[in-house]
């Protein structure tokens, strides 16, 4: 551990350091970063840059009474470091180990739980406006947003209320032009156009006081146009006329790797006592050489490290491995290319996740197909709902968890009007190290109860290719989930085919139980299936490929015929699959055998790699074996 880093263990230790000892102690934070996250794998990038933020931050406020709150979270590392976890940094994304993401549960320095982009302004305007009105003792608050942040809609909102309000409160712009990807949009390239050339900002506070002196008659006759004309010609010069038109004070630029200048327009703010942003230019992988100085491509690709990719801060050399099932992500974007090529009416949409969704594939291929809405979700589903309307067939590819953010056009803008928008929601069910933020485990609760939705589920990258197909030709909306990671090896088809909807399919024949699975849940099925015929019985499998509409027919020959039917799926309980399986018997009439649900529990569940939250959570071909054999077995342990 470093000399001055090893004092730090609670944020106030900062507060006695000179700025040049600040300084050093921002890049022992760094280095630390480097070589723990490089090590045990974590988010990386956008970490290092913000590590003299958070140190100028912490020197100047007493947390937890005065607040800082860091959007998205995963610029957080550094505000962990100097909050009492040091010493736990290695844990981090671990099982039982630290949070990736801030937490309200894990630190009272923590003041938001939130893995979402673009909340941060929302929660401190609520936060400032509560403790003026004696919610809580009274202190500074700042939140800390990335340039990517601001596309979102709801960093919008709270800038108009805050301005509104008068809110005295402090907004770090910490512009490095990259979420996880490059930024897209007119923000972006606004933000560039400022970043690039901050003499812009330096020229702003006497462009009035020149133009009222220019000679002729020129100036006074400015100065009798009056304020509004002056203000327009001001706002050529002024890169912050945006913030103060909203009536937020502006400053900037700023060098946000400069502890003293960050420090010193921290002071203003806070002494300003009304809304002030403070925009600093960061680098995303600061310090790291292969981000810092590989451009765009650098940046995106050290976003995250992986485990042991890096040795002596050094990206580590490659390791051969062996040859691995494709990724669904890669499946899906291959899959997407040749839809696109046999459809010239399809179009792919992503919010701000290229390569995360797959659609960085088509981007590639064929760009004027591809549309990236940056950090908007509700944007992309609108944008795809129009493009609906004059009849294309667009796909928007969004993780299953900020799918969620676009609910309301799901419902309102999409299924009302009946629209031909394919929903593909990637990291579905349980996602891993990313944790509960990031887990993919409503969508199925969420969509079903929507009319006109068609929703499919794929048990491999084959059927995956099958079902983007069909859910194309449907003529209406339609969702398919698909998990994180690998795919189960399975030949993929040269030509997809139709399937027919709302048909499951017998895989296995047995006798007395019947396993139905969706999704993910079918390996889960089969699995146990097989733990099960060691024991001398023989179960039947299905895959019920559509959890809307369900296979009734299926679904009551399979009631009729077995004793225990056992439904299998990776999402909540409430709302879901297994809910609408009951439903389905109860409605038809079938002669209904005792049901087993098997799926994820009416709680948050933790982060750590997959397998061991299928344990933690019984979502095991083991468990399920065991919870069968306790539902059939006779008193004396054998099968009746």
């Amino acid at each position: 551990m470093t000399k001055l880093l090893s004092r730090i263990d609670r944020p106030q230790d900062l507060h006695a350091l000179s700025e040049d000892e600040l300084q050093t102690v921002a890049q022992e934070v760094r280095e630390l970063l480097i070589d723990t996250v490089g090590e045990i794998g974590g988010h990386f990038g956008a970490n290092l840059g913000t590590c003299e933020i958070a140190v100028a931050v912490h020197s100047l406020i007493d947390s937890p009474r005065d607040k800082v709150l860091w959007d998205v979270g995963h610029q957080a590392y550094p505000h962990k470091v100097l909050t009492g976890r040091r010493d736990e940094l290695g844990t981090i994304r671990r099982y039982g180990g630290l949070a990736p993401f801030c937490s309200i549960a894990e630190s009272e320095h923590d003041i938001m739980g939130a893995g979402h982009a673009s909340t941060s302004i929302g929660y401190a305007v609520g936060i400032k406006e509560a403790m003026l009105r004696g919610g809580a003792e009274d202190g500074k608050v700042v939140a800390v947003i990335g340039d990517g942040a601001m596309t979102g809609g709801v960093a919008f909102e709270a800038v108009s209320q805050a301005g509104g309000l008068g809110t005295p409160m402090v907004v770090i712009l910490n512009d490095n032009g990259m979420s996880i990807a490059p930024n897209v949009g007119a923000l972006s390239r606004y933000m560039n156009r400022v970043r690039l050339d901050p003499g812009l900002w330096e020229a702003r506070e006497g462009v009035e006081e020149k133009l009222t002196k220019l000679p002729a008659g020129i100036g006074a006759a400015f100065e009798r146009l009056g304020p509004r004309f002056k203000e327009s010609v001001k706002a050529f010069w002024a890169p912050g006329l945006w913030w103060e038109e909203l009536d937020w004070a502006y400053l900037g630029v700023i060098d946000g790797h400069d502890v003293r200048a960050m420090r010193r327009a921290l002071r203003t703010a806070f002494e300003a006592e009304r809304p002030v942003v403070i925009h600093c230019a960061t680098v995303k992988g600061k310090g790291f050489a292969p981000a810092e100085n590989g451009g765009l491509e650098g940046m995106e690709k050290w976003h995250a490290a992986k485990p042991k990719s890096i040795a002596s801060r050094r990206p580590a050399p490659s390791r051969p491995s062996s040859p691995a099932p494709p990724q669904y992500t890669q499946v899906f974007g291959d899959a997407m290319v040749r839809e696109c090529e046999r459809d010239p009416r399809v179009i792919g949409i992503t919010a701000a996740m290229n390569s995360g969704t797959g659609l960085s594939i088509l981007q590639k291929a064929m760009p004027e197909r591809y549309f990236d809405v940056g950090i908007a979700e509700q944007q992309a589903i609108l944008f795809a709902a129009g493009a609906a309307l004059t009849g294309m067939r667009p796909v928007a590819a969004i993780y299953s968890t900020f799918l969620q953010r676009a609910f309301d056009q799901i419902v309102h803008d999409v299924c009302l009007q009946n629209l031909p928008v394919t929903f593909c929601m990637d990291r579905a069910g349980l996602v891993g190290d990313d944790g509960p933020t990031h887990h993919g485990v409503f969508d199925i609760a969420y969509l079903r109860a929507l009319p006109h939705m068609t929703l499919m589920a794929p048990r491999d990258e084959a059927m995956l290719v099958h079902m983007l197909h069909t859910a194309l030709h449907i003529d209406g909306p339609a969702a398919l989930r698909y998990p994180r990671g690998a795919g189960e090896g399975v030949e993929l088809p040269s030509t997809p085919v139709l399937i027919p909807v709302g048909t499951g399919e017998i895989l296995r024949e047995g006798e007395r139980v019947a396993l139905v699975g969706y999704g993910s849940g079918v390996g889960k099925a089969l699995g146990a299936a097989d733990l099960l015929a060691e024991r001398g019985v023989d179960v039947t499998v299905a895959d019920a490929r559509f959890a809307k509409p369900l296979d009734a027919p299926l679904l009551a020959a399979l009631a009729a015929e077995h004793e225990l039917l056992v439904t299998i799926e990776e999402g909540v309980l409430a709302g879901g699959f297994g809910s609408a399986v009951w439903e389905s018997l109860s409605d038809e009439g079938a002669l209904a055998p005792r049901i087993l649900r098997v799926g994820l529990p009416d709680r948050y569940v933790t982060h750590g790699a997959p397998a061991l939250l299928h344990e933690e959570v019984g979502f095991t071909a083991e468990r399920i074996a065991e919870r069968v054999e306790a539902a059939v077995l006779d008193p004396r342990g054998s099968f009746a």
